[in-house]
Parts: C-alpha cells; structure tokens; sequence
C-alpha cells in the first residue's frame, strides 16, 4: 500500500517530519542541548554519518573505526577523505582495532572447510563464489592503503586509541552519549573490559548487527543478490559475525538502553540511483561525497542512523534478550534471541528490535537533512 493511499497516512508522514524538525530545538522555540553521538564504524563514510552529521542539534563527538568491512588502515583513510568532502575536519577520527578478539583469516577460512562458504568475509575476503554486480572485494594486507576513488585524504586520525576515546567521552559527558554502532563491536568490548563503567555511563548503545529471521522484499536484482547472505543462514549477519567474542561481551554489558537494528527491515531499502541522484541534485558536498558510489546496496547503517535521529519511521518493534553464538561449531557468530522470561538470564541485556521500518520516512527524512548547507 502507499504511503500516500490515504488522508490519515498523509497526516502520519507529515507528522513524522514535523517530528523530525521538533525532535532537536523544543517546538516552544527555547534551544535544547545537543544530543551527542559517537560513531563506531567499519568502513568509509556512508550517508549514515553524512546524515548525523548534517542533523540539526545533533553533536558528532568523533568516529571510532576497526577492521570489519575493510581494514582499519584504508577505512580511516577514506573516513577522513570523506570529512574533508563535507568539510568537517573538526569532527575526530580515532583508530581502533586492527584485529577482532578472537577471530581470524585463518580460523575462518578452517571454519568454511568444515560449514561451507561464507557469502561476505570483509577484510578477508579474496572473491565472490558466485557471479554478481557487486563489485569485486579489494583483498589485500592489513597495513596497505589503497587509494579510494575521490583520492586519499590528507587530514590525519588523532593520536588516541579508541577505546580509550570512547571511554574519556562517557566519563567527560554521563548519562549524555550515544554509541552508534556500524560494525564489528572489537571497540565498544575493548572500552567494556578496560572500564566497566564504559556501558553504564553512555546514554544508549543503538546498533546494526544481528539477523533474526528477513526475507527479500524487493524484487530487484540486486536485492536478490544481498538475499544470499541470509536466505539459508537467517541468524548470520557480517558485522557480529566477524568478531563473535567482541559482540557477545557488548550485548552483556548493563547499557541503560539498547536498541538493535538488525537486517531484517533493510531488505525493504535499497539505495537506488535515483535517490542518490536527488541528494546529489539538493547539496554539493553531498554530490561529490556519492559521485564514484554504486547503487543497489541495502541501507543497512542508515535505517540505524535515521531510527535514532527520528524514531516515528519505526513501524514494528519487539522486546528481546540478545546474544551472540561464540562457540565455534556451524552456529558461530550468529544470532540469539529470547522473548522475554525464556532467556539464560547469564546478565543478557533486554533490547528494543526494531523489525520493520517505513522506508518512504526513511528517505524523506535523510533527504531533509542531506540538503542542509
């Protein structure tokens, strides 16, 4: 049905936007305090952090980065380049890990010998199994940086590690700092086990990662393709799956609250040619920050970025315990979930899933704030 099929659903999305445009300065007009965010992230910057960038009354406290999708060295590198596009140097890229807690290229390859083939393994992966539009993995050692389509960057990451960056911001702003989370979690388990009071001070920890039980929704080429990643493995998702341990020790920790967003409602998304064409045609910055970009990718990190920013695009939510699979048999790194009262109760946290998204919100929201200056 569209969105726009009736009277009722037209005041629901234009209320979703006025709630958008209130959600930061009180609608009475008095300026309220900016929310802070941290970004943990694996890869090059997305239109997730272009998008929380961008916010109104939203403050960036810096980007944290580890090895997931690609390795540390090269996302930073194409972090900052993508900073420099939008012109927000000011915002601190901080190194994290290099290498997850626990697993590796080597466990990982023995772990396909013994289960079958992996459909994506980031940092590791050599080729695809199969024929595909998506483009060909850049395989290469941990310590070289290839240069990025847009070219390298020359601003340069702090001097700090990440998971000490994580903790000063917490300490520095109790109860006020929100971790988002889009990739493997070696940072945020690290932050955990040096300060236990890392979890407890930020405000809430709101994730990408997990897989529950999606379907292919849109009947897209591409959309069929991303399908394989889950339609024999619905428990399997990249991000917790690539550092198992890290993952399991965030989903223990006492978080004042968490909301998950797993693959599920991204198989309702895809970023189109079209909607890049439309941010492109609205901002400059934003025209070259996506000009070497492919489309067709599920907007995994951006539902994420945009549930926090504006929560009414939210259409289906369920309260569950959620853990990660850390024993290395077929099951390793995937998904586990309780409703709750049937849950261990081995200090599993109890988290807000989010299931199904609007993605025409999803757009118009990010579109909004993408064409600000």
């Amino acid at each position: 049905m569209s969105l726009f099929s009736s009277r009722g659903s037209r005041y629901r999305f234009c209320g979703m936007l006025m709630a958008l445009a209130c959600s930061v300065p009180v609608c009475s007009g008095l300026a309220a305090e900016n929310r802070k965010v941290i970004i943990d992230d694996d890869d090059s910057l997305s239109l997730a952090e272009a998008t929380l960038l961008k916010a109104p009354g939203v403050d960036v406290l810096g980007i944290t980065v580890a090895s997931g999708n690609r390795w540390r060295d090269d996302e930073i590198n194409r972090m900052l380049r993508g900073l420099e596009i939008l012109h927000r140097t000011d915002v601190p890229v901080v190194p994290g890990a290099i290498y997850p807690l626990i697993n590796s290229e080597k466990l990982t390859e023995k772990w396909e010998s013994l289960y079958g083939r992996l459909i994506w393994k980031g940092a590791w992966m050599k080729q695809w199994v199969e024929p595909t539009n998506q483009p060909d993995p850049n395989y290469h050692a941990p310590d070289f940086v290839p240069t990025p389509a847009d070219g390298n960057a020359t601003a340069k990451p702090v001097k700090e590690i990440a998971a000490n960056f994580l903790i000063r911001m917490v300490h520095a702003y109790p109860g006020q700092v929100t971790i988002l989370a889009a990739g493997a979690m070696t940072n945020l388990a690290l932050a955990e086990r040096l300060d236990p009071e890392f979890a407890s001070l930020a405000k809430e920890l709101v994730y990408m990662g997990g897989s529950l039980n999606p379907h292919q929704q849109l009947s897209t080429v591409a959309a069929g393709q991303y399908a394989r990643e889950f339609v024999n493995s619905p428990r399997r998702e990249f991000n917790l799956r690539f550092d198992p341990e890290a993952a399991s020790i965030v989903m223990h920790a006492p978080w004042r609250k968490i909301t998950m967003v797993p693959s599920d409602p991204a198989t309702a998304t895809e970023l189109s040619a079209d909607f890049l064409h439309r941010i492109a045609s609205r901002n400059a910055d934003i025209s070259k920050l996506v000009a070497h970009w492919q489309p067709g990718s599920p907007m995994w990190d951006e539902i994420a970025a945009t549930v926090w920013l504006n929560p009414q695009i939210v259409t289906k939510s369920t309260q569950l315990y959620v853990d990660i699979n850390t024993q290395f048999g077929a099951g390793y790194g995937d998904t586990l979930s309780w409703s709750p009262g049937y849950q261990p109760d081995l200090d599993e946290q109890k988290e807000t899933v989010v299931e199904t998204i609007n993605p025409t919100a999803l757009l118009a929201t990010m579109e909004q704030i993408l064409a600000r200056p």
